[in-house]
């Protein structure tokens, strides 16, 4: 997504932990390697942890065992100001007594001996940037939302940091603004090249803003992984549930031969799948996962599966059926002029390729990586007929 610059620096986390006085275990082992220039956003669930990390790296929280490491040197011990960070808070954190100028020049008169003319330099271009040069006179209680982001935004660029943080920037704007906004800070974190981490309770900000993800549950990591990776080869239950709207579809089956059979259907698979499971889980009993977008609706053939419409949800350019399959519901995505009767019975089919088996004990995905063989297979048999 982005290109490195001299400026930018990668953030290792060694076995980080953070334990608060009470004993709750915040952050629970973390390992991590962010590469210089990287672009990685952090998503989990309220109290996963996601802004506990961002605050030890900007040594708002003290590291309570491991170590974070920007470049080669540890951050254990570094005033915050000294770390070569700039934080976007989620309620931007301006001084409402100050002018956009002194906002955004504050933080250069308390850590560098720039002169007033370099900051005032700094502030100007840096304004011109986000846009926002004729509002360096005003106070931010005149600023409509967007505008008091861009402040915040630019206070952090026009410190020349080596890494940005952003604790859910966007959380506060409305969808239009939010959608605006979320292209420019793509542009800006592109243009500058600096290395950036960005925390979200918005999983399409994720899956559309990142070079890599980072999930997190209950203070542990789940996955690492660029986008496209997390979506179609969630590591577990977790991750596949949390990622994605409408979630996953579930059902639990168990494994007979090369056919899952759940409540009210049976779904064959090919051997190459059911040997797979067979070399991998403890136990027959597993829960079968498949995405809405990848079930065909109404369909015709000898592996398909039932269901009753439930409920019909009108979304525009694409609609979400309900189907109820022996007490079980299914979500499917059609498009936006298939609009069946609530009460109707249809057939519903998937590419076995699209299914996810999760082990009911560990939550592990026992299909993870079976897509990227296959396609790296396929290539390489490509490459030999080409030859």
């Amino acid at each position: 997504m982005s290109e490195t610059t001299d400026d930018a620096a990668s953030v290792t986390f060694d076995n980080v932990r953070k334990v608060y006085l009470d004993d709750f275990v915040a952050i629970k082992g973390f390992d991590a390697q962010i590469e210089d220039g990287e672009f990685i956003t952090v998503v989990g669930p309220s109290g996963s942890g996601k802004s506990t990390l961002l605050r030890m790296i900007a040594g708002l929280e003290e590291i309570s065992g491991g170590d974070i490491r920007i470049g080669n040197e540890s951050i254990k011990g570094v005033e915050p100001q000294d770390r070569g960070i700039a934080m976007v808070f989620q309620n931007y954190a301006l001084y409402p007594h100050m002018s956009v100028r002194k906002n955004m020049a504050y933080g250069l008169k308390l850590t560098t001996d720039l002169s007033s003319d370099e900051i005032d330099q700094r502030v100007r271009e840096t304004a011109t940037m986000m846009g926002i040069e004729d509002q360096l006179g005003d106070k931010p209680a005149n600023l409509s939302g967007g505008q008091q982001q861009r402040v915040a935004t630019g206070r952090a660029i026009v410190r020349d940091p080596k890494i940005f943080l952003m604790d859910e920037p966007l959380s506060n704007l409305d969808a239009k603004l939010k959608v605006h906004m979320r292209t420019e800070l793509q542009r800006l974190q592109e243009d500058l090249g600096t290395t950036t981490i960005y925390v979200t309770h918005d999983q399409h900000e994720a899956l559309t803003m990142s070079d890599r993800i980072i999930v997190l549950d209950g203070g542990e990591l789940q996955q690492f992984a660029p986008p496209d990776e997390v979506y179609n080869e969630p590591a577990n239950r977790f991750v596949a549930d949390f990622i994605g709207s409408p979630a996953m579809n579930f059902f639990d089956v168990e494994l007979n031969g090369t056919t899952l059979v759940g409540d009210g259907f049976e779904y064959a698979i090919p051997p190459s799948i059911s040997d797979t499971i067979r070399d991998t889980a403890a136990k027959s009993r597993l829960e079968l996962g498949i995405r809405p977008e990848d079930i065909t609706y109404d369909a015709t053939g000898d592996n398909t599966i039932t269901g009753t419409v439930d409920v019909v949800e009108v979304a525009g350019s694409d609609n979400f059926v309900y189907l109820d399959i022996a007490g079980s519901e299914c979500r499917v995505r059609v498009d936006g002029d298939v609009k069946p009767s609530v009460g109707e019975t249809t057939q519903i089919a998937f590419d076995p390729n699209d299914i996810h088996l999760f082990d009911t004990q560990s939550g592990d995905n026992l299909l993870s990586g079976t897509r990227e063989r296959q396609v790296a297979e396929a290539e390489t048999e490509e490459a030999e007929e080409a030859a």
